[in-house]
């Protein structure tokens, strides 16, 4: 018998994820670490379980993740996403659930690039009138 998964992809920042969901008891793996050792942050750890507890599946899948790139904020929010996605393979009448909490767009906000002549990407260098 073929092992049953489902997959997303998340991405976030300059993050990216890679989600696997297998039936399971809840146990999340985050690149081959315990998911509170990966997250320790408890608010981190909130936003991936959101897709989770708004669909009611939290004890029903095993969670395998590889994140890479950026930092924790990014690849949490990256996971959270790779994770709704997976969840609307599994089943795809979860989607408007997960719509409706906006979760299934990616976050588009990046880092915006540093402009030249100035000292960032919005400041600007003091003006100086003499």
């Amino acid at each position: 018998m073929a092992d049953i998964q489902y997959y997303g992809t998340g991405r976030r920042k300059t993050s990216t994820a890679r989600v696997y969901l297998r039936p399971g008891s809840g146990a999340i793996t985050v690149n081959k670490r315990e998911f509170n050792a990966y997250f320790p942050n408890e608010a981190l750890q909130m936003i991936i379980r959101q897709p989770l507890r708004l669909t009611e599946t939290v004890e029903k899948f095993d969670i395998l993740v590889n994140v890479d790139g950026g930092g924790t904020a990014g690849q949490a929010g990256a996971v959270r996403h790779g994770i709704t996605r997976a969840l609307i393979e599994f089943n795809a009448d979860l989607r408007s659930t997960l719509k409706k909490a906006g979760l299934i767009t990616r976050d588009p906000r990046k880092k915006e690039r540093k402009k030249y002549g100035q000292k960032g990407a919005r400041k600007r260098f003091q003006f100086s009138k003499r």
